[in-house]
C-alpha cells in the first residue's frame, strides 16, 4: 500500500499541520513516511501546501505529481489541484469556502462545509482537524484512534488547552462522511 495525499490552502489555514498530523500518526504505525511543506511567498495569507507519501514499503520518491487524495481548503487550491488527482482518487473541499463545481467525473469528490462545522465548534481553527477526519471516513488509510493519539502527542503546548475541541472536530468530520448516504 501506497497513499501520497496532498494538503492545500492559504497560509493559517492549518494545511502544514494537519499534514504534519497525518504523517505523525502514519509513522506511530509502522508505516514509511514523507511529509514535505511547501509556502508562497508570504506565511500567512498566501499560499501553502504539503504532501504526505506513506506506504508499507520503503518510499522511492516523496515527489508527488498526481496524488491519490487531495485536500483543497479554497478555491485557489481546488483550481490548481482538480486537474491533477488520479484517476479513481479523492478530492476533498472545504464546502463553505469553494464555491466552484467539480469539472471531473473520474474521481470522487467529497464536499465538506468544514469551515462552518469548525463556527459551530467555536474556532475556525478547527477546519483543518474537520478535513481530516472527514478524510479519513472516507478513505481510512489510518484509524480515528490512531489519529487521536498522535494529536494528543503532537498538538503544540501552546494549543493545548484546544485539544478537546480538536478531537470535537475529528469526530465531527468523520461522522459527516459516516452518517450521509453516499452518492
Amino acid at each position: 500500500m501506497q497513499e501520497q495525499i496532498l494538503f492545500a490552502g492559504f497560509g493559517g489555514q492549518g494545511v502544514m499541520f494537519v499534514g504534519q498530523l497525518l504523517a505523525y500518526a502514519a509513522m506511530d504505525a509502522n508505516y514509511e513516511v514523507t511529509w514535505i511543506p511547501s509556502y508562497g511567498p508570504e506565511m500567512r495569507g498566501g499560499t501553502a501546501h504539503c504532501t504526505v507519501v506513506m506506504s508499507d514499503k520503503p518510499i522511492g520518491s516523496p515527489i508527488v505529481s498526481y496524488p491519490g487524495i487531495a485536500v483543497a481548503f479554497n478555491n485557489p487550491s481546488f483550481e490548481k489541484y482538480e486537474p491533477i488527482v488520479a484517476t479513481n482518487g479523492l478530492l476533498v473541499y472545504n464546502s463553505s469556502l469553494i464555491d466552484q463545481k467539480p469539472q471531473r467525473t473520474d474521481i470522487q469528490m467529497l464536499a465538506v462545509p468544514a469551515t462552518d462545522i469548525a463556527d459551530e465548534l467555536g474556532n475556525l481553527r478547527l477546519t483543518n482537524i474537520v478535513m481530516l477526519g472527514a478524510l479519513l471516513a472516507a478513505r481510512p488509510l489510518l484509524t480515528l484512534d490512531q489519529l487521536r493519539h498522535a494529536l494528543e502527542g503532537h498538538i503544540p503546548s501552546h494549543r493545548r488547552n484546544l485539544l478537546d475541541l480538536n478531537l470535537q472536530a475529528l469526530e465531527r468530520g468523520a461522522a459527516l462522511v459516516l452518517h450521509t448516504p453516499q452518492m
